[in-house]
């Protein structure tokens, strides 16, 4: 229990912001891109209690954290609204709104490498093992989000991205697959197929992560 506890705590922090920070890039992209329906209903915002869903956001992660050991993290936030409706070229600014998502957690990725690494390098203290555990959940968690969320399964944002890319046709007909989006994830999920999809993926990004920053 005790050990369970020490991870939440040092879990809780990259964890939140990996989650509502994929949100909040969202909304500023949109608004960058015409939608002002974020902005409008203050969700455009780097404070993570504007995107903080008391389920998705705690619960969840708390109870797959508890039950998996440790050894597992999941949850989402409160997605940003986004009216693709209202951005000027609906079809091409729907990429980068979508992509914009994924792109945060692999800055924020970076940002925690980097906070692993000076870890690495400050003198020995109190704080420097703390520091350490942040950034390893810190990579692991933004790495497995980026992965998650560019899968082209929509509503994932791979899924948008892939009917940004799409001819219109193609893209009317593959979007009509996104109320069951999350239904064919959960099935991915408990066949473990989505583990096998997305554990060499997650590995190669980290990789390459802990490569740049010589995490190794």
């Amino acid at each position: 229990m005790e050990s369970l506890i020490q991870t939440l705590a040092i879990s809780a922090l990259p964890v939140i912001f990996a989650i509502t920070l994929h949100e909040a890039a969202h909304g500023y992209a949109a608004r960058h891109f015409g939608d002002p329906t974020a902005w409008q209903m203050g969700r455009i915002s780097l404070n993570p209690l504007r995107h903080i869903d008391p389920i998705g956001t705690i619960v969840i992660p708390i109870a797959i954290l508890l039950f998996s050991g440790g050894s597992f993290l999941f949850g989402y936030a409160k997605p940003v609204p986004v009216d693709f409706g209202r951005l000027r070229n609906p079809k091409q600014d729907m990429f980068w709104v979508a992509a914009a998502g994924p792109a945060a957690n692999l800055f924020m990725a970076l940002c925690w490498a980097f906070v692993l690494k000076l870890a690495w390098l400050m003198p020995s203290n109190e704080f420097t093992l703390p520091l350490s555990e942040m950034g390893k959940v810190g990579i692991v968690v933004n790495c497995v989000l980026m992965v998650l969320n560019l899968l082209p399964l929509p509503p994932l944002d791979g899924g948008r991205i892939a009917v940004s890319l799409l001819p219109h046709g193609l893209a009317w007909k593959f979007a009509r697959i996104e109320p069951w989006g999350f239904p064919i994830l959960l099935l991915l999920l408990f066949t473990g197929i989505l583990g096998a999809v997305m554990n060499p993926l997650v590995m190669l990004s980290a990789g390459i992560i802990e490569f740049i920053f010589g995490l190794y």
